[in-house]
């Protein structure tokens, strides 16, 4: 048992569905958060970089211009003041500069009257750490006196330039030139703006929350309201309507879509309700003749044979009507759901139009039709020759029906360049044109009032349009209003007329 409820609950957490407006939102705060680190990250590299490189550039450059200073006749005014000099080169340049002994002594600048050796001063004066890296660095760039090569370095908290200079004094020993310029502002910049960086990334996180939330709830709030319509279309609401005045495009052409379906539902809902309308009442109106006349056989004919023969005739008369509208309800059905097989053959359509139009003959005899049938000999088709026969006979009967009070009717059945036309013209009303895709429908049934000598439930049409799309035949219909109705079929030339 309990093993059954964790496997529920493991399902129900799979089928659990994330809600969109936490999609985008979430996607909005990301997104923002990444820039934001991108950007953070970006900056600080590019800006450490940056001053880094362009630090060692400067130094370079100002390295040369001191030592070149130094290795010249100082100007007039530091004839006899070397330490002035050096002063004076340290403040344009803006860096510390030292003349250095070999054991990292300073000797210049000094002031006048200073030990440099003096207990307080020892630690501003002594560069001996220094000058053991900065010969180091010299040895390995092959520097002396002569070739005046300079090395440039990076040590803690800044770079450094230096170069061999000549005899400090008469003792015949290298001095050294000792420059260095400090990063610690570019480091002092980095703190101030990671502190500034992570209150941006605060007020950009609660910006993107409420930006983010705002455009998820206008995006999923038509949504929510297309869902809540959708209910009421679902319980046959066919008045609602799914459009906004702030939904977007995309928004308002899926609301487009859902309003076009939902007229076509309330159409075929309409029909759907006249079809069953149309069917309960024939199919009644059979079932209380039947059960008519067979009381009047117990009851009235009696040992009467003629009476007992009329009310058996009418009572198999509407036995047959009954049983002909479950055929068409049953073979709409079928042929809907691809139940029953196309069975292709060649077959003589020309003759086969001749056995149709005879089964009408009784109208002409009884009741003044007129069936002006002009039939080429011999065109023969491949197709369902029995699916064939309810199409030729649907459409003749449906003119019948509703051609005008001439009672005349046309029949054309002729080859053109690669095909075979068969075409029935009424002389009725006519079709408007916005209910001409919509005669094909197996609902639809026209609600003009007349007498129609060939009786049917409306599916006619539609199973003709279902039957010859199964065949991928071209048919269509043209009508012009107070002038009556063509329905045409275009049929393929079969393989025994084509090798005659």
């Amino acid at each position: 048992m309990k093993k059954a409820q964790r496997e529920a609950l493991k399902q129900a957490r799979r089928q659990r569905k994330t809600s969109m407006f936490f999609v985008v939102w979430a996607a909005f705060a990301l997104l923002s958060l990444l820039l934001l680190a991108v950007f953070s990250v970006t900056h600080r590299v590019v800006l450490k970089n940056t001053y880094e490189k362009e630090a060692v550039r400067s130094l370079g450059e100002k390295g040369k211009r001191i030592n070149r200073s130094l290795r010249e006749v100082p100007p007039d005014v530091f004839q006899n003041n070397y330490d002035g000099f050096i002063r004076y080169l340290s403040s344009r340049e803006g860096i510390l500069i030292c003349i250095l002994d070999e054991q990292g002594k300073v000797l210049m600048p000094l002031e006048e009257n200073v030990d440099p050796s003096a207990p307080v001063f020892g630690e501003n004066f002594d560069f001996s750490t220094e000058i053991v890296k900065l010969k180091a660095e010299l040895s390995r760039a092959g520097a002396t006196e002569e070739n005046q090569k300079s090395v440039l370095y990076a040590v803690a908290g800044g770079y450094v330039y230096g170069s061999v200079l000549p005899a400090y004094d008469a003792s015949g020993r290298s001095t050294y030139l000792y420059t260095f310029e400090s990063v610690e502002f570019v480091r002092a910049v980095e703190d101030t703006m990671n502190v500034r960086m992570l209150w941006t990334a605060v007020f950009v996180f609660i910006l993107s929350f409420a930006v983010s939330s705002a455009i998820s709830g206008a995006l999923i709030r038509p949504l929510d309201e297309i869902s809540v319509k959708a209910k009421r279309l679902a319980k046959g609401d066919f008045d609602v309507d799914f459009s906004g005045e702030d939904y977007f495009e995309e928004m308002e052409a899926l609301s487009a879509s859902l309003n076009f379906a939902k007229d076509e539902l309330s159409k075929t809902d309409r029909m759907q309700k006249e079809l069953i309308a149309n069917v309960s009442h024939d199919f009644k109106t059979p079932l209380t003749m039947i059960k008519a006349y067979a009381e009047m056989i117990i009851e009235v004919a009696g040992d009467d044979k003629a009476k007992r023969e009329k009310s058996a005739r009418v009572i198999m008369e509407e036995a047959d009507r009954l049983a002909s509208l479950v055929s068409d309800v049953l073979d709409l059905s079928k042929i809907r759901s691809g139940i029953q097989a196309l069975e292709m053959q060649t077959f003589d359509l020309s003759a086969y139009l001749e056995e149709t139009l005879a089964r009408f003959g009784y109208l002409t005899e009884t009741q003044g039709y007129r069936l002006d049938a002009k039939i080429e000999q011999e065109l023969y088709t491949h197709a369902d020759q029995m699916k064939i026969g309810q199409v030729l006979y649907n459409l003749i009967g449906n003119a019948v029906n509703y051609t005008g009070d001439d009672k005349r009717v046309k029949v054309l059945l002729q080859r053109e360049e690669n095909c075979i036309r068969f075409a029935v013209s009424d002389t009725g009303a006519g079709i408007a044109e916005d209910e001409l895709a919509g005669i094909w429908d197996r609902y639809y049934r026209s609600s003009e009032a007349h007498k129609r000598p060939v009786q049917g439930t409306g599916l006619g049409l539609s199973i003709v349009k279902t039957i010859l799309e199964r065949h991928q035949f071209v048919f269509g219909v043209d009508s012009v209003l107070g002038q009556g109705s063509t329905f045409y079929v275009l049929f393929p030339i079969g393989e025994i007329e084509q090798k005659e």
